[in-house]
């Protein structure tokens, strides 16, 4: 048994943690290069929360360009045990409106301009993530933003698209067929990191608007997302409020579906062939098995 330390990625409208205790920025390196901004690593209660701004703060960083794998790495040498992502999204369907959140279980992956892996030549990995979410921390999210007063969804298929374009319709229409809920810009290649780094994930799909795909509905501004965006960011602040009172004075078990040792049976590059350069990268990811 451990402690929390959850790490709390903050998307669009989300630049800082309010209320956070005894909160200090710092700054850390990684192989992977300088994540999007300084961290800042406080507790509310006795929970200790690490924050980190997705886009930088000032949001100077397009979906494209956020370091992926530097965020994720700064977050597992910081001793996070588990990562929030808190997202803006667009709604493919009627049922989840602006201002709703929806606990997102799975993800379809159309991202391509992105580095979508810890591992490559020199030291091969091939992680599962049939289930890419932890059902115990989106759990536990859920129910803490039901308590700061959102309306949540559990379930849900998150659409992650390159971007920085809004969807066109033909676009949208498709993604709605395909089955998915959600259309965000930045679920992925994170979550797929995340798991990699044997980090427990969930996200906080915040609905802004209805994306393009409604008859005689407006085509998505950028205007109409940031009002709705405020509602959001404020829910999403004050639900980490309700995580840290359900988490005060609970010891952290590993998880149900065993995503700590993930990496366990994914090395595939025998011992031998491992090259010590690509090692030494892969120092704070994935050192356990190393």
């Amino acid at each position: 048994m451990s402690k929390w330390v959850i790490g709390v990625i903050g998307g669009s409208g989300l630049y800082a943690i309010d209320g956070l205790q005894d909160a200090r920025e710092f700054l850390v390196e990684t192989p992977w290069g300088v994540p999007s901004d300084r961290l800042v690593r406080g507790t509310i209660g006795a929970v200790e929360f690490v924050f980190l701004p997705r886009h930088g703060k000032g949001h100077r960083l397009s979906p494209s360009a956020v370091p992926y794998r530097a965020n994720i790495d700064a977050l597992k040498r910081s001793g996070c045990t588990d990562i929030l992502s808190i997202s803006a999204c667009g709604s493919l369907q009627e049922q989840y409106a602006p201002g709703e959140f929806v606990m997102v279980d799975q993800y379809i992956d159309r991202t391509f301009a992105r580095e979508k892996s810890f591992f490559g030549p020199g030291m091969v990995a091939h992680v599962s993530v049939a289930d890419p979410i932890c059902a115990r921390l989106s759990g536990l999210v859920g129910d803490a933003a039901e308590a700061a007063g959102a309306k949540v969804h559990r379930g849900g298929t998150y659409l992650a698209m390159e971007g920085p374009q809004f969807s066109s319709r033909a676009e949208s229409h498709m993604y709605r067929a395909w089955g998915c809920d959600v259309i965000g810009m930045t679920g992925m290649p994170e979550a797929k990191l995340a798991r990699e780094a044997e980090l427990p994930y969930a996200t906080i799909a915040m609905v802004t608007d209805y994306d393009c795909w409604r008859e005689g509905e407006a085509a998505v501004e950028v205007t109409n997302v940031l009002e709705v965006m405020a509602a959001n960011s404020a829910r999403a602040k004050a639900a980490l409020g309700k995580l840290a009172d359900a988490l005060q004075g609970q010891m952290r078990t590993p998880s149900p579906q065993a995503i700590e040792t993930c990496l366990d049976y994914a090395l595939i590059t025998a011992p031998d062939a491992r090259d010590p350069a690509q090692l030494a990268k892969l120092d704070a990811v994935a050192g356990r098995v190393l």
